[in-house]
């Protein structure tokens, strides 16, 4: 059974498709998890209103490294306790410290 590690979260299923397309034409498979929930924007709590890229374990370094090299920026990302909006380059919340949530790693 393959491993699969979330690449990306952000809201911006524009970007998230754009990011897709680079990986796939670098050979690298992703999943792009969380598209149908989208239309939920404002019904659904703030931690399910993402978008995610999903690639298999062993391709994660060379996807980053990708990504890297084409100066993609992280999306940016909701914090789960104060629900405030921080730049992707942030591991903790900048206005209450709280660790960025992504549990799928």
């Amino acid at each position: 059974m393959e491993q699969r590690k979330v690449l990306l979260t952000g809201g911006n299923l524009l970007q998230a498709h754009t990011w897709k397309g680079l990986l796939e034409t670098s050979g690298i498979g992703v999943d792009l998890r969380g598209e149908a929930l989208m239309g939920g924007v404002g019904e659904l709590p703030v931690d399910m209103q993402t978008v995610e890229l999903w690639i298999e374990a062993e391709q994660l370094t060379a996807a980053q490294t990708l990504l890297a090299s084409l100066n993609v920026e992280q999306p940016q990302w909701q914090c789960v306790q104060c629900h405030e909006q921080n730049e992707g380059s942030f591991e903790l919340c900048w206005q209450c410290s709280s660790p960025r949530s992504e549990s799928h790693n």
